[in-house]
């Protein structure tokens, strides 16, 4: 391994391949990326990998939308494919939130998203195998969809190795040296790498690493379970995704005819210990839930499941900041459920405020650490905090 860098990144799930890249196309490639077991092994590779600006907060809505375009031209960008599929998104809320939506919406227009608010007769041409309950309102998004995280964790990481960035899995990072206010290596199972830039991306095992040094990150994994059904045949159990408020669900379909159904959100776990299956209490509503939005679904198979670990801030927001006190120590930590649809912009702005002082893609002042104790947290617009 080599004993030497110009910043080393740890942590190889999407985020810290994306910061790695952008790193290396602004020149700044003699740089290393340490990953405790495989790339993508950890929250990457267990998410539902949806892309949706439906957002409550600008910054938000700015790195799902920024990023959107990045993976429609991912493989013009690293010589991989993102496995981008374009779905369409539906946001479904009650009457309660009504107001909420038509709010976000009005702000999505106004950033260029492609959001609009539409009525059932509109929803209904558009997804007509989905069903209607009450006094539902409905938020669509057409350019909306998902990609696959392996392969654009891959693509990252094997484009920034082509200009001359190292990546190193199988590589457990063990603590960070600080020496007179400023970070002066990196320390792993194989020994002392010097740099006087590390970026802590290690998802939920980020807090032990900061805790090292001395700084307190209010973070905390949360359980998210994602349902697995094979739809029966025929186009009326087609669908787009699916954000359900009402039955507290999201639904995306998958190729091989079958659709994954996120739920189960409650649950605070160890990130080495958690149950990574799914529990029988979360498939049984969550497939109840999906029948009354898809009534076709009835018909589906259960085909199994998986959960990995969300690592949520109090406001449901990332950090993505220097450490106070601490020259040359980043993070970019807390996604909360939204890294993935936000990391190609994540990236950029991370590789930006650690070369040139300051994100100039988006402005991500607002994520910094100290809004926790200043109280300058971000809010939702909904009870369900997924959509901050």
């Amino acid at each position: 391994m080599t004993n030497t860098a110009d910043a080393v990144i740890i942590g190889g799930g999407v985020m810290g391949c994306s910061i790695l890249y952008n790193l290396a196309e602004q020149g700044f490639n003699n740089t290393l990326l340490l990953e405790r077991d495989v790339l993508a092994s950890g929250s990457t590779g267990k998410s539902q990998a949806i892309l949706r600006m439906h957002y409550s907060n600008e910054v938000t809505a700015r790195l799902a939308w920024g990023s959107l375009d990045i993976f429609k031209n991912f493989e013009e960008l690293t010589g991989t494919p993102s496995g981008y599929t374009r779905t369409g998104y539906f946001l479904i809320v009650g009457s309660e939130d009504r107001q909420a939506m038509r709010e976000n919406v009005a702000m999505h227009r106004r950033l260029g998203i492609a959001s609009e608010v539409v009525s059932i007769e509109d929803m209904r041409e558009l997804a007509p195998m989905l069903a209607v309950e009450g006094d539902e309102a409905f938020a669509y998004e057409s350019e909306s969809g998902y990609a696959d995280p392996y392969s654009v964790t891959l693509g990252y990481a094997n484009r920034a190795r082509d200009m001359g960035a190292q990546v190193r899995d199988g590589a457990a990072v063990t603590g960070i040296e600080v020496t007179g206010g400023r970070v002066t290596a990196v320390e792993t199972a194989d020994g002392r790498i010097e740099t006087r830039i590390a970026v802590v991306a290690a998802g939920p095992w980020s807090d032990r690493l900061l805790r090292g040094v001395g700084v307190d990150a209010p973070i905390r994994p949360l359980r998210h379970q994602v349902v697995v059904l094979r739809r029966p045949p025929g186009a009326d159990a087609d669908h787009p995704i699916i954000g359900d408020n009402p039955n507290g669900f999201s639904a995306r379909p998958d190729i091989g005819n079958l659709t994954m159904i996120g739920a189960g959100e409650d649950e605070f776990v160890d990130a080495d210990t958690f149950n990574q299956g799914v529990d029988m209490d979360v498939v049984r509503p969550a497939f109840e839930g999906i029948v009354r939005r898809i009534p076709a679904m009835s018909r589906a198979v259960f085909r199994g499941g998986w959960s990995g670990a969300f690592t949520v801030t109090p406001d449901w927001h990332p950090i993505l900041d220097s450490i106070d006190g601490i020259d040359g120590l980043y993070c970019a930590i807390g996604f909360s459920g939204h890294g993935f649809k936000e990391s190609p912009m994540i990236g950029k702005a991370m590789a930006e405020l650690i070369t040139k002082g300051s994100a100039e893609c988006v402005d991500i002042s607002m994520l910094n650490f100290d809004r926790f104790r200043t109280g300058d947290l971000l809010r939702s617009r909904y009870a369900m905090q997924v959509l901050a």
